[in-house]
């Protein structure tokens, strides 16, 4: 009777030794699996500076989406800008468009657009075809030496291969309108 009673014992504490390991497997996977997620298909991202300004604010957190995305006009983007930089601006006008910029008012081929998201007035510029595989992008912050984006030579119009991911939503502060 004794001997069935260890026999019993040793197989549970087997049982429990094989149910430790599959938790640890199972624990094990699920961080690879959130690593893979959080490395490759969506990112985090803390805003330095005031060129997006009013729609989004130093510091703020947001989340941005790796994988898929189509891009188009009134999109925020992050994208690396030729020095390296992760930068977020706004899609103005995409391939094939026309851009200018005419007593602080933006064209985009010879129509009005309507810009209710932004802060200042931008200078003139003169009209540009966005080429094919490019974008225009501007900072919501347009006072002038306020926003780093395709008004300069410096940053230019942004090939798709400079995008990194259209942002998705505000983390901190959370539920923070992004889009028209």
């Amino acid at each position: 009777m004794a001997a069935a009673s260890e026999k019993i014992e040793e197989t549970r504490i087997k049982s429990n030794d094989t149910s430790s390991w599959k938790s640890w497997i199972g624990f094990i996977i699920s961080m690879l699996i959130l690593f893979c997620i959080f490395h490759y298909a969506i990112s985090f991202t803390i805003v330095s500076g005031s060129s997006m300004n009013p729609t989004i604010k130093d510091n703020q957190i947001l989340l941005f989406n790796q994988i898929y995305y189509h891009l188009e006009n009134d999109d925020i983007i992050v994208f690396h800008d030729p020095h390296g930089y992760d930068v977020i601006k706004r899609i103005i006008a995409s391939p094939n468009e026309t851009v200018e910029i005419k007593d602080g008012i933006v064209l985009i081929n010879d129509t009005p657009l309507e810009e209710e998201y932004i802060t200042g007035v931008s200078n003139d510029m003169e009209k540009i075809t966005v080429v094919d595989d490019h974008y225009f992008v501007m900072g919501d912050n347009r006072t002038p030496g306020e926003s780093l984006d395709s008004r300069s030579s410096e940053v230019g119009l942004v090939s798709s291969a400079q995008v990194r991911g259209e942002i998705v939503f505000s983390v901190f502060p959370l539920a923070v309108k992004l889009r028209r």
